[in-house]
């Protein structure tokens, strides 16, 4: 199994302008991928950012060469009909050829929730995602389209500038029903953590397309200041995973996250200038079966952050 490394573009932090860079900054240090998601708002309000995603990537298209770039995920369900999200993947794949990779996933109310639509139980969300895949499918291959589903609709669409060539569609799940779904009906997995039973069952259940893992660390030279930084801007990393789903705003994930203390963070992700947490939690990783890391770091100083990584991680990293 051989291991490919990137790095997180954390667009509930960052502007715009600063995501570009930071793909560019990603190239440059031989990172072999970028990760970006697809949210309408940040988490909590003290992350600050979320910017349109779409918009983004074409940036990124322009300003790097040759890194792979992933959107981690997106739900094709809700928020924007799947048809708009099979022109808008089409177009990213003609910028980035050979080079994106799309992550789908059934959602969260925080982002999928903004017009008002009822909020689906997570067994309805899956079919509507796997619907929604189907009918993307269809739509890249530059026919016209008639689509009459159980969810979705699409009359005589025609994408005029289809995929130049496969798009992988990597399939999120947290749980065995969405696992076994990514198994049937996509490229590949995406999770978090360090494997588990999600990987478990996508295997079991014939899954053989990479899987994709971030891990969340905050770097700096004061571990009680990473302490800090990580427990002020990303304390959701500690709100259950239903839970994270069904919350609806930035307010309601800060007061789920009141009851998160520093100590708790502290025992949940990598904080400070030691390596070796963070990459006991890449060797746990490797031995859950994940073979696409790519690494959050919290906060603004992500410069550090690859310097780091370039020096105390990468020497080390299994291959």
């Amino acid at each position: 199994m051989t291991i490919s490394y990137g790095l997180a573009l954390g667009s509930e932090e960052h502007g715009p302008r600063r995501l570009v860079e930071l793909a560019v900054l990603a190239e440059k240090s031989g990172f072999d991928f970028v990760s970006i998601s697809d949210h309408f708002h940040p988490w909590i309000r003290e992350q600050g950012h979320s910017p349109f995603v779409w918009t983004v990537l074409g940036a990124i298209a322009h300003a790097t060469e040759s890194i792979e770039v992933g959107v981690g995920v997106t739900c094709p369900i809700m928020r924007i009909h799947p048809a708009i999200l099979a022109q808008a993947t089409a177009t990213t794949a003609n910028l980035l050829p050979g080079r994106f990779v799309w992550g789908v996933g059934s959602g969260e109310a925080l982002n999928e929730q903004i017009l008002g639509d009822h909020w689906p139980p997570a067994e309805v969300r899956l079919e509507m995602l796997e619907e929604a895949v189907d009918l993307i499918r269809l739509l890249w291959k530059g026919e016209s389209t008639t689509y009459r589903g159980s969810y979705f609709w699409a009359i005589d669409a025609t994408i005029f500038d289809p995929p130049p060539g496969e798009v992988p569609v990597v399939v999120s799940a947290f749980g065995p029903q969405a696992a076994e779904l990514a198994a049937r009906i996509g490229d590949g997995l995406w999770t978090t953590g360090t494997g588990g039973e999600p990987v478990d069952v996508y295997r079991e259940a014939g899954g053989e397309g990479p899987v994709y893992a971030q891990l969340t660390l905050c770097w700096a030279e004061d571990r009680d200041e990473a302490v800090e930084t990580a427990h002020r801007i990303w304390p959701n990393t500690s709100v259950p995973g239903q839970l994270s789903q069904d919350l609806r705003t930035p307010a309601h994930f800060e007061m789920a996250a009141e009851l998160v203390t520093p100590e708790t963070i502290a025992e949940a992700i990598p904080c400070g200038p030691d390596p070796e947490p963070l990459l006991e939690s890449v060797r746990q990783a490797v031995d859950g079966g994940i073979d696409h890391i790519y690494f959050h770091q919290i906060g603004d100083d992500q410069e550090g952050f690859v310097r780091f990584f370039d020096e105390e991680i990468r020497p080390h990293l299994p291959t």
